[in-house]
């Protein structure tokens, strides 16, 4: 009895192996094609996941000298604008002065003041020479000097206003107008000479027909301040490599009204100095006239006598130079 069972188990394990073994025999070009597939489809993923990464890494390394070169771009321009802004011709300077004199206008204003000077240092009685020096100098120093202070004043206005257009550039990009459109709106809403300016940019870009990167590189020529120069930053690095513009513009608007801040704070804290410089100034003019209204006879010598003339103009060039020197020191650079 145990015999036949043991017989029958054996039998049966002898089956069971020879079915194995058949099976294998018959599946096993099956299984090892499959498993080579599953090897294969193993690669090919990893591929494709090293060269997603590779085409990220790739693209971030292209955008990132894309910037540099963008930024390399605008150094050189920079360099070569700061030159032109140290010394503008007249024409720009009138141009930045918001003035629509031709040269031949500023010409004729010159010799205008320069004969109105003329007739009142003679009629005066000055000497000769006093009458020739203050001709001179209010024909070719006074007009200057009025073209300074409005090109300033300009600048100004400028600073004070060019935040509040940067923020309708940001909304307008935010609700999904084009950049193109938000710069039209400025161009007919904001207060001058934003309005102007960006006027300018808007008709460059639909009457000649320049890129915006482009239109907006020559603000910083018209109007040659830092803030300016910002903004033609941003704005061509994003038209060359790409970029949220809402978000840089929004960064760039925060950073100007926090230079406004600081420009305030640099005023508030110079202004002592400032009070100093004029006190010192006016000292000397008011001890003249303080002088001559009771010795009027003492204090008219420095204009009737030669060596009091010399005198005369020697503490006005040296009050000229101290004024200059004190006016350096409180002029702060940020």
């Amino acid at each position: 009895m145990l015999g036949s069972t043991g017989l029958i188990a054996a039998i049966a394990l002898l089956t069971m192996l020879s079915v194995g073994s058949i099976a294998y025999v018959i599946l096993a070009g099956r299984i090892r094609a499959e498993n080579q597939i599953e090897n294969r489809l193993a690669g090919l993923q990893a591929k494709t996941v090293a060269a997603a990464a590779a085409g990220r890494t790739s693209d971030a390394t292209r955008r990132r000298k894309t910037i540099q070169d963008t930024l390399e771009e605008m150094e050189r321009n920079q360099k070569a604008r700061q030159k032109r802004t140290d010394s503008p011709p007249l024409m720009l300077r009138l141009q930045q002065a918001g003035l629509n004199w031709t040269r031949r206008t500023f010409i004729a204003i010159s010799v205008t003041i320069a004969l109105v000077v003329c007739v009142i240092a003679y009629v005066s009685g000055l000497p000769l020479y006093a009458v020739a020096a203050a001709t001179i100098g209010a024909g070719l120093g006074l007009p200057r000097w009025i073209v300074s202070y409005l090109r300033k004043r300009r600048f100004k206005l400028f600073l004070a206003e060019f935040p509040n257009a940067v923020d309708v550039l940001v909304r307008g990009i935010k609700s999904g107008l084009p950049v193109s459109d938000c710069m039209r709106i400025i161009a007919n809403e904001a207060k001058e000479p934003v309005r102007s300016e960006f006027r300018l940019i808007v008709d460059e870009q639909q009457g000649l027909g320049l890129p915006l990167a482009d239109a907006v590189a020559r603000l910083p020529e018209r109007v040659p301040v830092t803030e300016a120069n910002f903004f033609a930053i941003v704005i061509a690095i994003q038209q060359r490599a790409g970029g949220n513009l809402s978000e840089a513009l929004g960064n760039l608007s925060r950073v100007l009204r926090e230079r406004a801040k600081m420009s305030g704070k640099i005023k508030a804290m110079s202004m002592e100095a400032k009070a100093s410089a004029w006190i010192i100034g006016s000292l000397p003019v008011l001890v003249m006239v303080i002088t001559f209204m009771s010795s009027p006879k003492y204090i008219l010598l420095l204009f009737t006598h030669p060596l009091g003339n010399v005198i005369l103009g020697c503490s006005a060039v040296w009050m000229l130079i101290g004024i200059l020197v004190m006016r350096k020191m409180i002029d702060f650079k940020f």
